[in-house]
């Protein structure tokens, strides 16, 4: 992409993925929305995470603990050293959220391929259907980065003035003003209120891409896009969206090409907050 990002180890170009299909260094890893889009067909060596088992608890309402990201490390065959490439269908919305997490729990050999699943197909590359099966190794995840993540509290703090952040909503614009609760084909996690968190400002997470390809902009034009809602990387900000996973990809824009710090997601997002009892809603 054009211009200077300010991580490029962490965003890996089409070119660069079918360069090194043969590297047992690199694993790759599909992360979908849906999630019969893999059996269809996937990058030759790629393996899929299902966003729903393997990146949240099963149980409760929660993001992997570091036991639990551990494991699906170490049952990939994925090591300390080993460079993981992230891609997925709707612009990497959940490889953008399985970046997140990894970096939350410290894996910082990892890279989301630009565009996606969309760009490697729409560029007519190989593909299969074969599930390839790797050895399990031993890992252990490092002391989770709480600075990487905004909870409710750290939400609701900022709603009551007591700190300077700024809240960015990347959801689209029928959600952010309540007109819809969830995207019509996604009615399966929402909120029991419409609305948006009061003071945030709507800046959709499809604005930092191209449609053509579902590449990001030009770091110039990423910059333009947020600076012109005030986020310039001054102040503390906190993404979120419905369920976490477009807001991860905005924190991804944010962190990863244009290098701002203190950028936090807020992944309980509005299906957390528009279901809490005695809280401000702006519509």
């Amino acid at each position: 992409m054009a211009g200077q990002v300010a991580h490029p180890e962490s965003l890996v170009e089409t070119d660069w993925v079918a360069e090194h299909l043969n590297d047992d260094s690199i694993r790759l890893v599909e992360v979908d929305v849906d999630l019969s889009s893999y059996a269809e067909a996937h990058i030759p060596g790629a393996i899929q995470w299902d966003w729903m088992s393997h990146l949240n608890t099963t149980v409760q309402r929660d993001i992997l603990s570091r036991e639990e990201m551990s494991k699906l490390l170490g049952d990939c065959g994925i090591g300390r050293d080993t460079r993981v490439v992230l891609y997925g269908d709707n612009n990497n919305w959940f490889a953008a959220y399985a970046f997140w997490q990894m970096k939350l729990y410290g894996h910082d050999k990892v890279a989301m391929m630009n565009g996606g699943r969309q760009k490697w197909i729409g560029e007519g590359r190989e593909t299969t259907t074969e599930v390839p099966t790797f050895a399990s190794q031993s890992y252990s995840t490092s002391g989770v980065n709480e600075g990487l993540r905004a909870l409710r509290d750290h939400v609701l703090q900022a709603v009551r003035g007591e700190s300077s952040v700024e809240l960015v909503d990347v959801r689209s614009p029928a959600e952010y003003n309540g007109e819809v609760i969830a995207p019509a084909h996604l009615p399966q996690e929402g909120a029991q209120r419409a609305g948006h968190i009061p003071g945030a400002s709507s800046i959709p997470w499809g604005q930092a891409v191209n449609e053509s390809d579902g590449t990001f902009k030009s770091v110039g034009e990423l910059k333009d896009l947020y600076g012109g809602k005030g986020i310039t990387g001054t102040r503390e900000v906190i993404t979120y969206c419905r369920i976490g996973e477009r807001s991860s990809h905005t924190w991804f824009a944010l962190t990863q090409l244009l290098g701002y710090e203190n950028i936090r997601n807020n992944d309980g997002s509005w299906t957390e907050y528009g279901s809490m009892i005695g809280v401000p809603i702006e519509l």
